[in-house]
């Protein structure tokens, strides 16, 4: 029967998604739903400390924002453009070598220590910056804290993905974005000083030891994945967190689900040639195209020089910066609502619409039709609206999404390879987009995002399948291709 079923399934391989292909799982002779809903309240607390990870990676994006000049100024390199953009781009590059070994660490040591191991160098790293003399000091620093920014990210989706009732999972699955919202409000709001009080760039490097020193700690105390023990052949370990995280009553549904998947393959096995091009690089395609399409829309463009684009109209970029930060955490907090009502789907084709539509406005604004008014509030409130409807799918679901569909023999590996595409796109974005723009223009460059923004639509429409109240067992099952 089972046989059957796979062919059925794989085929969506070959033809895209279709409406029905997950629940095609749940019509194999002698399936059983479970009709009832564990308590969300036992895995919140494990859910809301992993996603410290996630704020940590709000923080350190946005904490040089503001603080740049200042730290110019310090360190003896006002002026210097190429010193001003390694102080950003080398914590990028950090994030990727991150993020290339997130998968192997979480599957090696568990997605719990994991998260220890990404506070430690966000620890390391914000002390070095906070306590540099120079500017190789705080490259290093920065370099340090990108190694965690990589890590901790793509580790916290693994968790959240693994530790979560189906039927808020998409819910919780938010709260990582949402995390990262506030982590970037958090520095915006913390460097609104760093130009009146002398040194003050330092505290904000300093403050950033907190959150990362207690999630090292508060980890100790959360469980563990069971996807992760039980694929390691710890059974009985796994049972036993089961019953941390869901209660006695729900421990053997979810162990017979877990009991569902192949056991016995070794994690470890898992080559890099295997994501490419073996059985399961379908979905890992998806999954890296996703991420690519996310970055290709512009959206790090936006974060990164929207201060640029606001100060040439007269508008403070303090003020500014502080308007996109709430744009993105209210669109994350619609998100987190609609994640397990709508769908992951749903909210992705929404969201690359609506970004269509914010760039058409910007383009328009760029043009010399509109009067130099209309063109301010054309370009804003499309930077606005952009960062809004981002926020409202682009943003949070591929994580979401890709923990969910990846099955679990190969899925800290190949989130760990996408979100290695992410940082790759990610820093070539914020490298050409300056140069570009004084090359072709606002008008031809926002056109080219919006073009990606459309390709997405498509792109997700074509192949990206609904995964909402699904177990992580019964998306594997569903998707899991021929032999």
């Amino acid at each position: 029967m089972r046989g059957r079923h796979v062919v059925e399934v794989s085929s969506t391989y070959k033809r895209g998604a279709t409406k029905d292909h997950i629940n095609a799982y749940d019509k194999q002779e002698g399936s059983v739903r479970h009709t009832g809903y564990p308590s969300w309240r036992r895995p919140f607390p494990h859910v809301v400390v992993a996603t410290l990870a996630s704020f940590l990676f709000g923080y350190h994006l946005g904490v040089v924002n503001e603080t740049l000049e200042s730290i110019s100024l310090d360190l003896a390199f006002s002026g210097s453009t190429l010193a001003e953009g390694l102080v950003v781009s080398t914590c990028l590059g950090g994030a990727f070598l991150g993020s290339l070994f997130s998968g192997w660490i979480a599957d090696g040591v568990g997605r719990r220590r994991a998260l220890q191991l990404c506070a430690l160098p966000m620890i390391i790293g914000a002390s070095m910056s906070a306590t540099t003399k120079n500017l190789w000091g705080m490259l290093l620093g920065r370099l340090f804290v990108g190694t965690g920014m990589g890590l901790g990210p793509a580790v916290a989706a693994l968790y959240v993905s693994e530790v979560s009732p189906a039927y808020v999972r998409g819910t919780f699955g938010s709260f990582t974005q949402i995390s990262s919202c506030l982590g970037l409000l958090g520095s915006l709001f913390m460097g609104l000083q760093a130009k009146g009080i002398v040194g003050w760039w330092r505290a904000c490097f300093w403050v950033s030891v907190i959150p990362a020193a207690l999630l090292a700690l508060l980890m100790e105390f959360s469980a563990e994945s069971p996807h992760w023990l039980f694929k390691s052949g710890r059974t009985a370990e796994a049972e036993a967190e089961f019953e941390k995280l869901l209660g006695g009553a729900d421990v053997k549904y979810a162990y017979a689900e877990l009991s569902k998947s192949d056991k016995g393959e070794d994690s470890g096995a898992v080559k890099l040639s295997e994501l490419l091009h073996g059985r399961h690089h379908r979905v890992v395609f998806i999954g890296s195209t996703l991420f690519a399409l996310q970055q290709l829309s512009g959206i790090n463009a936006v974060f990164y020089f929207s201060s640029s684009v606001f100060k040439s109209f007269g508008v403070p970029s303090d003020r500014a910066n502080i308007c996109i930060g709430v744009a993105n955490f209210l669109g994350s907090i619609v998100a987190m609502i609609l994640m397990d009502k709508l769908g992951r789907r749903v909210l992705l084709l929404g969201s690359f619409s609506g970004m269509v539509v914010s760039m058409g406005l910007q383009v328009f604004g760029a043009s010399s039709f509109p009067s130099s008014t209309e063109a301010f509030y054309l370009s804003a409130g499309g930077m606005l609206l952009f960062v809004l409807t981002f926020s409202l799918g682009a943003g949070p679901v591929p994580s979401l999404l890709l923990s969910e569909i990846f099955p679990s023999r190969i899925r800290a590996k190949a989130m760990a390879f996408c979100m290695s595409v992410h940082w790759v796109i990610n820093f070539f974005v914020g490298l050409l987009f300056l140069p570009l723009l004084e090359q072709i223009g606002a008008q031809i460059l926002y056109t080219v995002f919006g073009a990606f923004c459309l390709i997405s639509v498509i792109f997700v429409k074509r192949n990206v399948v609904e995964t909402k109240g699904k177990s992580l067992q019964e998306i594997e099952m569903a998707l899991l291709p021929v032999e």
